[in-house]
C-alpha cells in the first residue's frame, strides 16, 4: 500500500528488519543486565523511528551507541547512569549540530577514508555474523540461501520469511510458552543526577563520539547520497537528530540513540525504500513495548542467533562492496590503511590516520589536487 511517498509494503517491512542484528543483541543485555526498563526503551526507539520516516521520507536507522551499550552491559550500569550518558551525547550532538562542526570535519574527509570505514564496517559485522552461524550452521545455511532466493521478493521478502522462521522454530522447540502473558506497559518518567553524566562520559561516553562521528554520521550521510543522491541528508541534520532524540528519551527511560551506517546497509539491502520501513519498525517497537514488555527479553534471547548471523553476513558483504568506488591508484592505500587500523584496532584511529597518509600522500603525488 502506498500513501504519498510513503510505502508500506512487505518488501519496506523486510527493510524495517534488516538492521535487526545490531538490535537485539545490545537491547538484551540493556534490558537483562542493566534492568532498562523494556517499555521506556522500545516506545522511545519506535518514536524515533516513525519521527525520522515522516520527516525524511527515508530509511533513517535508528540504534544503540555501541562502545556505550557494550561498556554498559559489561560493567553493569545502573539505569540512571545509562539515562546520564544519553542526556550527555545529546548536549555534545547539539552544539556539534549549532556549531558547524560535523559539517567541517566531513569537508575535510577524503572519500577513501570514508569508505574505508565502510568497509571496516562491513568486515566487522561479517565476523561477528561467522559466531552467530557458528551455533546452528544449518539453519545459518538455509536463511542465507533464503536470502539469496527472496531478497528482491514482493510476496515474500526474505528478511519477513526469516523472522517468521525464527518464530515458527521457538515454538517447535516450546519456547514460547515461556513468554508471559501480554500485559499493558507505558514508558516511566527517569531521572539522574547532574554528577551521573560527567561519570557516564568519563566512562564511555568521550569514547562513543569519534565512533559516532564517523559511523553514524559521516558514513551515514554518504551512503544516503550513494542510495538517494537527489535525498540527501547532510552531516549537520543527522548530527542535530541525535542530539535532539538523546536530551529527550533519557527521561522516559530511552536508550542512548544513534544512526548508523550498518543500519542504512541492512535496511536497503533487505528493501527498504521508503520512510515507511521507518515508520512499520517504530510501529512495532512501540507494540511489543507496550504489550509484550514483560516477556520481550526472554523473546529475544530465545530467537535463533544463526537467522540474525546469515542476515549481518549479507549486509557485511553488501558494505565491503564500497571498497570499489575508490580510484584504483595510490588512494587505495589510503583505504587499505583506513581498514587494518579500524578492524584491529577502532574506528577513530582507522579514520585519523587514513586521513593522516591521504594528505601526506597527496602533498608528495598530487601537489596541485585540492580536498573539496
Amino acid at each position: 500500500m502506498k500513501i504519498g511517498s510513503f510505502d508500506f509494503s512487505l518488501r519496506e517491512l523486510s527493510g524495517a528488519m534488516g538492521d535487526f542484528g545490531t538490535l537485539l543483541p545490545l537491547a538484551i543485555g540493556y534490558i537483562a543486565v542493566c534492568g532498562l526498563n523494556p517499555a521506556g526503551l522500545l516506545v522511545t526507539m519506535g518514536i524515533a523511528n516513525i519521527v525520522t520516516g515522516i520527516v525524511y521520507r527515508l530509511p533513517m536507522p535508528i540504534e544503540p551507541m555501541k562502545v556505550l551499550a557494550v561498556v554498559a552491559i559489561a560493567q553493569g550500569w545502573s539505569p540512571s547512569l545509562i539515562y546520564a550518558s544519553g542526556f550527555g551525547m545529546g548536549l555534545i550532538w547539539i552544539v556539534f549540530a549549532l556549531t558547524g562542526f560535523m559539517s567541517y570535519i566531513a569537508k575535510i574527509t577524503p572519500k577513501a577514508v570514508i569508505r574505508g570505514i565502510q568497509v571496516s564496517l562491513g568486515i566487522m559485522l561479517a565476523l561477528e555474523a561467522l559466531k552467530m552461524l557458528s551455533n546452528w550452521w544449518i539453519l545459518g545455511a538455509i536463511s542465507l540461501l533464503i536470502i539469496i532466493i527472496l531478497r528482491e521478493n514482493r510476496y515474500a521478502p526474505a528478511a519477513v520469511v526469516l523472522v517468521l522462521l525464527g518464530i515458527g522454530i521457538m515454538f517447535l522447540r516450546g519456547e514460547l510458552t515461556q513468554v508471559a502473558a501480554m500485559g499493558f506497559s507505558i514508558p516511566p518518567l527517569t531521572f539522574f543526577k547532574p554528577l551521573e553524566i560527567w561519570e557516564a562520559m568519563l566512562l564511555a561516553g568521550f569514547a562513543q563520539i569519534p565512533l559516532t562521528a564517523t559511523n553514524a554520521v559521516i558514513s551515514t550521510s554518504s551512503l544516503i547520497k550513494t542510495y538517494f543522491p537527489d535525498r540527501q541528508v547532510s552531516e549537520q541534520r543527522l548530527s542535530l537528530n541525535m542530539g535532539l532524540m538523546n536530551l529527550a528519551f533519557p527521561f522516559f527511560g530511552g536508550m542512548p540513540l544513534c544512526h548508523g551506517a550498518g543500519g542504512l546497509a541492512g535496511q536497503y539491502y533487505f528493501g527498504a525504500r521508503t520512510g515507511g520501513a521507518n515508520i512499520l519498525e517504530g510501529t512495532l517497537e512501540i507494540i511489543m513495548g507496550v504489550l509484550l514488555a514483560t516477556s520481550i527479553a526472554g523473546i529475544f534471547a530465545l530467537f535463533p542467533l544463526a537467522i540474525i548471523g546469515a542476515m549481518m553476513l549479507m549486509v557485511g558483504f553488501e558494505m565491503v562492496k564500497f571498497a570499489r568506488d575508490v580510484p584504483r591508484n595510490w588512494e587505495i592505500s589510503v583505504l587499505a590503511l583506513t581498514v587494518a587500523i579500524s578492524v584491529l584496532t577502532n574506528m577513530a584511529l582507522g579514520f585519523l590516520l587514513g586521513s593522516l597518509l591521504y594528505y601526506i600522500l597527496l602533498y608528495l603525488l598530487k601537489p596541485d589536487q585540492k580536498q573539496g
